[in-house]
C-alpha cells in the first residue's frame, strides 16, 4: 500500500492496517504536508513584513495604501479557502498539495521582481498580493486531508502539528525575510534605507544597504523541493468516503484552477467595492460588513454553478454541511481563535511601527501630530516575529491537552484569556498613541500582546479537536476547511478594522470591539458544548 500512490482501502480505525503500514503512510503525509504549508504561510503573509520595510525605504505609497496590501492579501487567501475546501474530495490530496503548492511561484517570483523597483506601480504591488493568497487558501485544503489520514483519537495532535507547525511559516517568515533582505543573495541593485529598520539579530541604521526583493525570491529555494516531495511522496486517499471519483492528475489541475478562479473573481469584485479610489477601488468604500458576506455567499453559489458532473455532484454531497447547526456554532468559535492569530499576525508588524515608531505630539494648531519619526521606537522587524512564534509552537499542546480534558473546556478557558488580554492591549494602545514617548509603554502592550498570541494558538487546536469529536468522518474533512476559510477573513478584517482606526487616531478601538467578539464566543461555546444536557458535552 505504502508504494501505491491511490489508496483505495484506506481505513485509518482499522487497528491492524494502521499498525501494519497506515500509521507509516500518514505520518509520512504529514511531515510532506506540513512544510509546503508553511511556505503557505509565509508567502502569503509576506506582507506585512516587506510593507514595513518599503516605508523604510521611502516607496512612494501612503501608510492606508500599504495596509491595504495585507488587507487584499488577506482577502484573496480567506476566500480561496471557501474552494479549497472541497479539493480534497474532488481531486485527491497528493494532487491537491503538489499543485497549490507549485502555485506559490508565482506570488513569490512576481514580488521579487516587482521590489526591484520603488517605482513599481500600486496596482502591480496589489494583483500579487491578491495572488498571494494561493498559501493562505492551501489551509483548508492541507488540514481537510490530514483529516483523513488520522484515526480520531490521534486528530487532535496531527492536526495541531500539521496547523502548529504550518503556522510556523509566518515566524520563519517574518524572521527569515528581514534577514535575507541584508545582503545581496540573488543579486541586484540595492537599496538605501532612510529610516531605522532591524531583523532578530538587532536594528540597521538609516543609510544602509537592503536588497528588499529577496524577500520574494528566498521563497523559491524552499519551493522547488517542496513540490517534487508532494508529488513523489504523498498519497491520494481513493476511498469511498474520502476521493472515490477522482480522476487524472490533469482532470484533478484543471478543477482546482477553475474553482480557484472563482474565487479570485469573486474577492477581487468585493475588493475594488471596498477600497478607496487612492487604492484602486471604486471609491464607494462599501461597508466591509456587507461585503464580506457577498463575497462568501456568493464564491459558494459559483462554486455550485460552474461545476459540472461527477464533481458537482460530489460539491453538492459536501455542502451538507452547511445543514449542520455544529457546523456555524464551530465557525465562530474558530474565527476568534485563528482568525485572530492571522489577523494579529498580519497587522502586528505594522501596528507595531506605526504606534511606536513615531511621537504622538499636539502640533501649533492642536491637532494631533503622528508623523514625526521616533529614534528611541522598538523596531517592529526585531519583535514581530515573537507573537507568531508562540502561537505557533503551542498549537500542538493545545490540540494534546484537549485531547485529555475536552476541546470545549480549552476553548472556554482561552476565551476568558483573550478578553482580559485584548482590553489590556487596547488600554496600553491608548497610552502609547497619545504619547510624545510611546516607547515607556511598549512592554506592557508586547507583553499582553504574547499573551493574546499564546491564547489563540492553544485555541486553535482545542477547536479542532471538538470538530474532529463532533462531526463524522466524511462531514469532517469539509467542515475543518469550511470553519478555516471564514477565520481567515481576520488576515483581511484586523488589518483592516485596525488600519482604520489608527487613520482615526483611536487604534484602541479596534481591539475594544475584538474582545466584545470573543465575549460574544465564549456565550456560544458554552450554550453549545459545555451547559448541561447539550447534544455534545465538552468533545
Amino acid at each position: 500500500m505504502s508504494l501505491d500512490k491511490n489508496l483505495e482501502n484506506w481505513n485509518p480505525e482499522d487497528e491492524s492496517q494502521w499498525s501494519s503500514d497506515g500509521k507509516s503512510i500518514a505520518t509520512r503525509n504529514l511531515w510532506i504536508s506540513i512544510p509546503c504549508l508553511l511556505c503557505g504561510f509565509a508567502v502569503w503573509l509576506y506582507w506585512g513584513i516587506i510593507t514595513v520595510q518599503m516605508l523604510n525605504l521611502g516607496f512612494p505609497f501612503e501608510k492606508g495604501s500599504l495596509f491595504s496590501l495585507m488587507a487584499i492579501a488577506g482577502l484573496s487567501g480567506a476566500t480561496l479557502r471557501i474552494p479549497s475546501t472541497f479539493f480534497i474530495r474532488i481531486s485527491g490530496g497528493r494532487n491537491t498539495i503538489f499543485f497549490t503548492t507549485a502555485l506559490l511561484i508565482l506570488p513569490a517570483i512576481g514580488s521579487g521582481i516587482a521590489l526591484r523597483d520603488p517605482n513599481t506601480p500600486l496596482w502591480v504591488f496589489q494583483i500579487l498580493a491578491l495572488l498571494s493568497g494561493f498559501g493562505g487558501g492551501n489551509f483548508a485544503s492541507s488540514m481537510s486531508n490530514i483529516s483523513f489520514f488520522f484515526p480520531k483519537k490521534k486528530q487532535g495532535l496531527a492536526l495541531g502539528l500539521n496547523a502548529g507547525l504550518g503556522n510556523f511559516g509566518v515566524t520563519t517568515m517574518q524572521i527569515l525575510v528581514p534577514l535575507v533582505m541584508t545582503f545581496g543573495i540573488f543579486g541586484g541593485e540595492s537599496m538605501v534605507l532612510q529610516n531605522t529598520s532591524g531583523t532578530l539579530i538587532g536594528k540597521i541604521p538609516a543609510g544602509s544597504e537592503t536588497w528588499i526583493h529577496n524577500a520574494g525570491f528566498i521563497w523559491l529555494v524552499l519551493l522547488a523541493p517542496l513540490v517534487i516531495a508532494a508529488w513523489f511522496g504523498m498519497n491520494n486517499i481513493k476511498a469511498k468516503h474520502v476521493s472515490p471519483n477522482i480522476g487524472n492528475a490533469f482532470k484533478s489541475f484543471s478543477l482546482i484552477s477553475i474553482m480557484l478562479l472563482a474565487g479570485f473573481f469573486t474577492a477581487a469584485i468585493g475588493l475594488y467595492f471596498m477600497l478607496p479610489a487612492a487604492a484602486n477601488g471604486a471609491g464607494t468604500e462599501i461597508s466591509k460588513w456587507i461585503i464580506l458576506p457577498l463575497v462568501i455567499g456568493a464564491t459558494v453559489f459559483l462554486l455550485r454553478f460552474i461545476l459540472q458532473g461527477d464533481a458537482k455532484e460530489n460539491l453538492k454531497h459536501q455542502y451538507k454541511i452547511f445543514n449542520n447547526k455544529h457546523t456555524w456554532a464551530m465557525t465562530v468559535i474558530y474565527t476568534m481563535t485563528f482568525g485572530s492569530f492571522i489577523g494579529f499576525s498580519a497587522a502586528f508588524p505594522l501596528a507595531i511601527k506605526v504606534i511606536f515608531g513615531f511621537t504622538h505630539v499636539t502640533g501649533s494648531d492642536g491637532e494631533m501630530m503622528h508623523d514625526i519619526v521616533n529614534s528611541n521606537g522598538p523596531s517592529a522587524l526585531m519583535y514581530a516575529w515573537m507573537g507568531p512564534f508562540i502561537g505557533a509552537l503551542i498549537r500542538p499542546v493545545g490540540g494534546w491537552i484537549s485531547d485529555k480534558v475536552g476541546g470545549a473546556f480549552v476553548t472556554q478557558i482561552v476565551s476568558v484569556v483573550m478578553i482580559v488580554s485584548a482590553l489590556g492591549v487596547a488600554y496600553y494602545m491608548q497610552l502609547a498613541y497619545q504619547s510624545a514617548t510611546p516607547e515607556q509603554f511598549f512592554v506592557p502592550f508586547f507583553v499582553l500582546f504574547l499573551v493574546l498570541f499564546t491564547a489563540t494558538g492553544i485555541g486553535n487546536g482545542s477547536t479542532f479537536r471538538t470538530i474532529a469529536m463532533v462531526f463524522n468522518k466524511e462531514q469532517a474533512g469539509p467542515v475543518l476547511g469550511w470553519t478555516s476559510a471564514v477565520a481567515a477573513y481576520g488576515a483581511f478584517i484586523i488589518p483592516k478594522v485596525l488600519g482604520e482606526q489608527i487613520k482615526l487616531t483611536t487604534p484602541e478601538i479596534a481591539l475594544y470591539g475584538f474582545a466584545v467578539f470573543y465575549g460574544i464566543c465564549l456565550i456560544i461555546n458554552w450554550w453549545f458544548y459545555l451547559r448541561k444536557g447539550v447534544e455534545h458535552h465538552n468533545p
